[in-house]
C-alpha cells in the first residue's frame, strides 16, 4: 500500500468514484478536480477496483507527467504509455521507432491482460491513430521459451516472412541478426533486443542485450517477438484504440477538446491525399471522432470537464480541491502559509525525493526567522501540489516551492549509448586519413589477408603518395591513429622513406617542450607572488547559493569549492573552468564576484562581444537583484556621458562589479580596489589585450571561462601551469531539447514558427548560404503572414548586425533567419525554437552548439533538423543527424561534440602555433608525441617539483621504450569464421591493441565469448600477443621474436639510455647472468640481445618475462 493513496482511500470522493464505476457505459464528471488530486484519488481507485484503465491526458507531456506519478503511486510494472507511432503525428509521416516500440508494448499489455490492474496513459495524437485488431495482433506475435524445440532455420524464415532486416550487429527494433547457434532478435514491444542461443533443435538459452556493448544483461524464461503493426499491408481491419480494449474504463481530462484533436489528425493527414483511392487508404490509418465515440459507448467515461455534447454527465461527483499556492520562492510567505494550515487544523505534506531539499527549506526557515514551522516530509513525487480542503490536507511539491522544472521519464526507452555513436563515428573507412607514427599521413586501404611463407596473416593496408603501399601487422595497429584536425582542409600525403615526416615529427616534439618550461616557470612565477585572501563565505553568500534555480551538479559544486579555496588563499588565484553550453559556468562566476564584493573587492568582467556584456549584465543583475550589489556594464552602445559616469563611480568605489568588453582595459577606467577579474571565452581575444591581462593578473585572481572543452591529456601535459576545472554534466533538471529531423516540409516549418510564436516565444531559422536567405524570408513571410523576420549572415557590418540581434533580444521581431553566427554565445531566453535548414552539412560539434541556443531558460526548446530525402545525403551525415536526435539532453552531446571540439580546444590552449602542428600530424598523433616529449623531459631531469602528486604518478607512468614489434609463427588473429563483419573485426583489434592490464583482457574475452561463442585458437594467441608486448615494453625490450623453441629480444636501441642504469635492468641481468643454461646475453650491431631457450609458445614466452620482471620488483622492493 502506498502512503500517499492511503490519505484519500477512506474518503466520502473516492468511495462515490468506486461506485459510479458500478453502471459500465455512464458519463461521470469529477467537478473542481485539481492537479495531484486527480492523480491520487485516480490510483486509489484503479488499486481497488482493478480492470484497465485509459487516461487520455491533454497532451503528450501532461501524459508523460501523469504517467509519472502513477509510477510514484502504483505498481511501475502495470503502468504503460500508448504513445504515437511518429515523430509529431500521422499527419506529419515520419515515423519513431521509440514510439512504435511504446505504443506496441502497450497494445501487448491489453492484449496479454490477466488480471488485477493495468493502468495505460496516452494523448489525442496517439488515439487518432488507428491500431491492427486484436485478433492480428495475437496471429502475428510469436512467444519462445527456454527449452522449446525450435529449428534455428524456421525461426529466420519466420523473422523474414515478418519483414525483420537481417544486419550484421542488431541496434534497432525489426532487426535481427545470425552468427553460429545465435540469432539476436529486436521485437517492437521491448527496448532492448533479445539474444537467443540455440543447441542443436532446442532453445538452449535466452537473454536480454544492451544495444550500445552488444552484451548479455538479463536472462529471462520467455520473450515474445512481435513485428512492427505500424505496418500492415493490404486489406487489414484497423481498429480505434477504444474498440481494441473493449471494456475498459476511460478517464478523459478534456473531453472536448482531446476529441477536436483527434478529428484535427484525421483532416491534415486527408488534406495530403492526390486521389480517392490514396485518400481511402490514408482514412484507414487514422480514427475519427465519430468511430471513436461510438466505441466508447459501453465504456465508463470520467472527465474533468463535462463538456462532450455527444456524451452529457450522467453523474457529478464535487470535490473541493485548489491548486498548490504559488511562493514564487518567498519563503517567509510559504511558512506563515504552512502555520496557519496548522492553526485551521490542516495537515501540510511536503513530497520531495531528495533530502537534501527539505534540509535546506529548514535551514531557510531559520534564517528568515521563522522557527518551529511544522510539516511532514514524504519521499514522494507528484508533478502537482494540491488542497484538499474537505480531507484538511495540503500537499506541496518541493519543485514547485523551489521554482524547478521536473523531468519526467518513460519506462522502457531504447538505451543507444553515447559511445557508440562515437564509435560509429570514429569508425574507419577505406579511404580515409590515418597517420602511421613512423611514416606519417596516408590512407585507409582496408584490412587485408597477406600469405607469409604458405601462412595467412591479416594485415591493415596503407597507401601513401606515389600509390606507395605499407602493409601494418594487426598487432602494430595502435601505431595507427584516425586522422582528425580543425581544418577541413585535406592533410598533405607523405611520401615513403623521405625523411620530411621525420622532421615535421622533431620540430614538432621540440616546440611542445618549449612550450612545456615556459609554461612550468610561469606557474613558479605566479605561486611565488601574494595575492589578498579573501574571507569565508557569510550569510549573504548563502542565501544568494540558496535561491539558484537549478539544483546544483556535483562538478558545479567542486569547481565552486575550489575558487572559494583559491580565493580564500593568499596566493593569487588563476582557474580555468571549462564546460558546455548551459552547464552554469556563469553560476560559478556570480558567486566568485558577489564573494569578492562582500569583501569590499571589486569584479572586472571581460567579455570578447558587445552583445555579450549586455547578456552577462542582464544575468547578475537578475541573480543579485535582491542583495546590496551595484552591477554596470561598458560597451559600444554605452554614449560617452554614460562611460564618464561609470568610470567616476568605478574609481570612487560605488561600483562592485563592472562588466564589459576590452574597452575596459583602457587607461580611462580605473578601478578603486580590484580583487578579482573574470575572463570569459579568453581564447576571443587578440594579444595585445592579453598582454594586459598578464600584466593585471599578476597579483589579482584571475577565473576564465570558457565553452570550448580542453582534452584531458592535455590538461596533464600543461604540468599545472594553471588550475583547471571541468564541469562536463548538465544540471539534473533542465529540460532535455525535442530534437526532430524532418525531410524539409513548409508545413514543418510553419507549425514550428506558429506554435512557438502562439507561446509568445522567439524562433532561429538557420541557413548556411548567405545568397539564399532573401528567398527563404520570402517563403517564412508567406508561412506565416504574422511573423517578422530580421535577416543576418557574417557578411553585415559589425554594428549594424551587432543593432540586429539587440533588436532581436528586445522582441522587436519574431524570426531571425541567418547563417551560423548565432553559434557562438547568444543567449536569447525568450527564443526556444530553432530550425536547421540543410542539417546534413553541418559537423556534429556545429549542430551541438547551434542546438545549445534554446531551451536555456524554464520553457521546453524545440530543434528541427530538416535536410533531403536520405537517397541524396551520405551514411555519415545520416548517422550525424541520427545521433544528434538521440541525445537531445542538454551534454549529452558533449562527448561527441567533444571529439570536434578537442582540436579546436587544444589550439586555443597552446597557441597559434601549435594549432599549426596539430593540423599536420592530426590531434592522436600529437598527443602521442607530447607524451614522448614528456618522457624525454623527464629523462632529461626537468625540475618538475611544483606538480601534484597525480601529475607525478602520470609522469612516472611514461615508460623508456614507446613499443616493442612482436615477431611469432603462429596465427594470432580473428577468423572470418568467427567473425564476419570486417568494420567490427577493425574495431575489436583497436580495442584489444589497446588494453593494458589482464583485468581488461579477460573482460574483453568474456564479452567475446557472450556475443560471438567459444574463443577459437588463434584469438587466444592473439590475446598473448597483447600480454607479451605490454611485459615487452616494462622490460625496456624493443624486439621480440617467438620461433622454433627460443625466445630472441632485443633491448633498447640507445646504449647511453638510463634504462641502463635502473633497478629492473640490473637485477633482470642478475638472473639471467646465474642460469647460462636458459639464457644468452650478446652484443650484436651495438646493441644488446638476448637469447631465451625452452620457449615452445607465446603464453610461455609471456610467463617468462613475467617471471623477470617480478625478481626486479622484489628486490626494490
Amino acid at each position: 500500500m502506498n502512503p500517499l493513496t492511503d490519505l484519500v482511500r477512506k474518503s466520502k470522493r473516492a468511495a462515490e468514484i468506486e461506485k459510479s464505476l458500478e453502471n459500465a457505459g455512464s458519463t461521470v464528471h469529477l467537478q473542481q478536480m485539481v492537479g495531484g488530486a486527480y492523480s491520487l484519488y485516480a490510483a486509489a481507485t484503479v488499486e481497488r477496483v482493478g480492470g484497465i484503465h485509459i487516461f487520455m491526458a491533454a497532451d503528450r507531456d501532461t501524459a508523460a507527467y501523469l504517467l509519472n506519478d502513477f509510477y510514484e503511486l502504483l505498481d511501475e510494472e502495470r503502468v504503460v504509455f500508448f504513445s504515437s507511432g511518429y515523430k509529431r503525428s500521422a499527419a506529419y509521416g515520419t515515423e519513431d521507432a521509440q514510439g512504435i516500440v511504446r505504443r506496441t508494448g502497450a497494445l501487448n499489455a491489453i492484449s496479454t491482460y490477466k488480471g488485477g490492474y493495468l493502468v495505460v496513459c496516452t494523448y489525442p495524437e496517439a488515439v487518432a491513430e488507428a491500431v491492427a485488431e486484436r485478433r492480428r495482433m495475437e496471429e502475428q506475435s510469436r512467444s519462445i521459451s527456454v527449452g522449446d524445440t525450435l529449428k534455428q532455420s524456421e525461426l529466420v524464415e519466420w523473422l523474414q516472412t515478418m519483414r525483420f532486416e537481417r544486419v550484421d550487429f542488431v541496434y534497432e527494433p525489426g532487426q535481427y541478426s545470425v552468427r553460429g547457434g545465435i540469432v539476436d532478435v529486436f521485437s517492437y514491444v521491448e527496448s532492448r533486443p533479445y539474444r537467443i542461443d540455440f543447441f542443436g533443435d532446442e532453445v538452449d538459452s535466452l537473454r536480454r542485450f544492451d544495444i550500445s556493448s552488444q552484451l548479455s544483461a538479463e536472462r529471462p524464461d520467455r520473450v515474445e517477438i512481435v513485428p512492427n503493426l505500424l505496418h500492415d499491408e493490404g486489406d487489414v481491419a484497423r481498429v480505434s484504440l477504444a474498440r481494441f480494449a473493449e471494456g475498459a474504463v476511460w478517464w478523459i481530462e478534456d473531453g472536448d477538446y482531446a476529441m477536436r484533436k483527434v478529428a484535427d489528425v484525421r483532416h491534415k493527414l486527408l488534406e495530403q491525399a492526390q486521389s480517392e483511392d490514396e485518400a481511402r487508404q490514408l482514412a484507414e490509418r487514422v480514427t475519427s471522432r465519430q468511430v471513436l465515440l461510438k466505441d466508447l459507448a459501453s465504456s465508463t467515461i470520467l472527465t474533468l470537464k463535462d463538456n462532450l455534447k455527444e456524451r452529457k454527465a450522467t453523474h457529478t461527483i464535487g470535490f473541493n480541491t485548489t491548486p498548490q499556492p504559488a511562493f514564487n520562492r518567498n519563503f517567509e510567505m510559504l511558512a506563515d502559509d504552512i502555520r496557519w494550515n496548522n492553526e485551521r487544523g490542516y495537515r501540510t505534506i511536503i513530497l520531495s525525493k531528495n533530502k537534501a531539499q527539505i534540509e535546506r527549506l529548514d535551514n531557510i526557515f531559520h534564517q528568515v526567522g521563522r522557527r518551529h514551522v511544522e510539516f511532514t516530509a514524504a519521499e514522494r513525487l507528484l508533478h502537482e501540489g494540491f488542497v484538499d480542503n474537505d480531507l484538511k490536507l495540503c500537499i506541496y511539491t518541493d519543485h514547485q516551492i523551489f521554482d524547478r522544472y521536473q523531468r519526467y521519464r518513460i519506462r522502457g526507452e531504447i538505451k543507444r549509448d553515447e559511445q557508440m555513436t562515437v564509435a560509429e563515428l570514429n569508425a574507419l573507412k577505406v579511404g580515409d586519413y590515418v597517420v602511421h607514427i613512423d611514416h606519417g599521413v596516408g590512407r585507409f586501404g582496408g584490412l587485408v589477408k597477406l600469405n607469409d611463407n604458405g601462412r595467412i596473416k591479416e594485415a591493415i593496408k596503407l597507401v601513401y603518395k606515389d600509390n606507395d603501399i605499407l602493409f601494418v601487422n594487426v598487432h602494430a595497429l595502435h601505431r595507427i591513429s584516425r586522422y582528425k584536425s580543425g581544418d577541413a582542409e585535406p592533410p598533405k600525403i607523405y611520401k615513403l622513406g623521405n625523411g620530411a615526416w621525420q622532421k615535421l615529427k622533431a620540430t614538432t616534439k621540440r616546440a611542445v617542450k618549449d612550450i612545456s618550461r615556459e609554461l612550468i616557470a610561469l606557474y613558479a612565477k605566479r605561486k611565488a607572488s601574494k595575492g589578498y585572501a579573501f574571507s569565508e563565505d557569510g550569510y549573504l553568500q548563502q542565501e544568494l547559493e540558496a535561491s539558484f534555480k537549478w539544483e546544483d551538479t556535483p562538478d558545479q559544486q567542486t569547481a565552486i569549492a575550489a575558487v572559494k579555496r583559491d580565493m580564500e588563499s593568499d596566493q593569487p588565484m588563476d582557474r580555468l573552468v571549462c564546460g558546455d553550453v548551459g552547464f552554469g559556468k556563469t553560476e560559478v562566476a556570480i558567486r566568485a564576484a558577489f564573494k569578492a564584493a562582500v569583501d569590499g573587492k571589486q569584479t572586472a568582467v571581460l567579455v570578447p562581444t558587445t552583445i555579450l556584456a549586455l547578456q552577462h549584465y542582464r544575468s547578475f543583475s537578475e541573480r543579485l537583484r535582491d542583495l546590496p550589489v551595484t552591477v554596470e556594464y561598458l560597451n559600444r552602445t554605452k554614449s560617452a556621458k554614460e562611460s564618464r559616469r561609470i568610470s567616476e563611480e568605478l574609481k570612487a568605489g560605488k561600483i562592485d562589479i563592472l562588466i564589459g568588453t576590452h574597452k575596459i582595459l583602457s587607461k580611462q577606467v580605473e578601478f578603486h580596489d580590484l580583487g578579482l577579474l573574470v575572463i570569459d571565452e579568453e581564447q576571443k581575444f587578440g594579444v595585445a589585450a592579453k598582454e594586459k591581462l598578464t600584466q593585471m593578473a599578476v597579483s589579482v585572481d584571475t577565473l576564465t571561462l570558457t565553452a570550448t572543452p580542453i582534452p584531458r591529456t592535455l590538461q596533464f601535459s600543461l604540468m599545472g601551469s594553471r588550475d583547471l576545472s571541468v564541469i562536463s554534466t548538465p544540471p539534473p533538471n533542465r529540460q532535455p531539447i525535442v530534437t526532430e529531423s524532418h525531410l524539409f516540409s513548409e508545413d514543418i516549418i510553419r507549425d514550428a514558427i506558429e506554435e512557438e510564436l502562439s507561446r509568445g516565444g522567439q524562433v532561429y531559422f538557420v541557413h548556411n548560404r548567405v545568397e539564399d536567405l532573401p528567398t527563404l524570408q520570402g517563403m517564412i513571410t508567406r508561412l506565416c503572414p504574422k511573423a517578422r523576420v530580421g535577416v543576418g549572415h557574417g557578411r553585415m557590418p559589425a554594428e549594424q548586425l551587432e543593432k540586429l540581434i539587440m533588436d532581436f533580444i528586445y522582441g522587436e521581431f519574431d524570426v531571425l533567419l541567418a547563417t551560423t553566427i548565432i553559434e557562438n554565445g547568444i543567449d536569447i531566453a525568450n527564443a526556444n525554437t530553432i530550425i536547421i535548414n540543410d542539417a546534413h552539412r553541418f559537423g556534429l560539434s556545429d549542430l551541438h552548439q547551434l542546438r545549445g541556443r534554446v531551451g536555456r531558460s524554464d520553457r521546453k526548446g524545440f530543434c528541427y533538423l530538416l535536410s533531403p530525402p536520405d537517397e541524396l545525403i551520405g551514411g555519415d551525415a545520416r548517422r550525424r543527424l541520427r545521433a544528434i536526435e538521440e541525445f537531445s539532453d542538454l551534454g549529452s552531446g558533449f562527448n561527441i561534440a567533444m571529439q570536434d571540439l578537442d582540436i579546436r580546444g587544444a589550439g586555443n590552449l597552446l597557441g597559434a602555433e601549435q594549432s599549426g602542428f596539430i593540423a599536420d600530424v592530426g590531434i592522436e598523433t600529437y598527443q602521442k608525441i607530447l607524451n614522448q616529449a614528456i618522457s624525454e623531459l623527464r629523462a632529461e631531469g626537468l625540475d618538475v617539483s611544483g606538480l601534484t602528486q597525480a601529475e607525478n604518478d602520470a609522469m612516472a607512468e611514461v615508460s623508456f621504450v614507446d613499443d616493442a614489434t612482436i615477431d611469432i609463427d603462429v596465427d594470432a588473429s580473428i577468423p572470418d569464421s568467427y567473425v564476419r563483419s570486417q568494420a567490427e573485426k577493425l574495431r575489436l583489434y583497436r580495442e584489444i591493441d589497446a588494453m593494458r592490464t589482464d583485468e581488461q583482457l579477460e573482460g574483453f574475452a568474456a564479452r567475446l565469448v557472450d556475443r560471438f561463442g567459444e574463443l577459437p585458437q588463434p584469438v587466444r594467441e592473439l590475446i598473448d600477443v597483447v600480454r607479451l608486448r605490454r611485459e615487452a615494453v616494462a622490460l625496456g625490450m624493443e624486439h621480440v621474436k617467438v620461433k622454433n623453441g627460443l625466445m630472441i629480444v632485443r633491448f633498447v636501441g640507445d646504449n647511453n639510455s638510463p634504462f641502463f642504469k635502473t633497478d629492473t635492468f640490473l637485477d633482470m641481468l642478475r638472473k639471467v647472468v646465474a642460469d647460462p643454461d636458459r639464457f644468452v646475453v650478446k652484443q650484436y650491431n651495438n646493441r644488446l640481445s638476448m637469447t631465451v631457450r625452452r620457449i615452445s609458445s607465446v603464453a610461455e614466452g609471456v610467463a617468462m618475462l613475467r617471471t623477470l620482471a617480478t625478481s626486479a620488483e622484489k628486490k626494490q622492493s
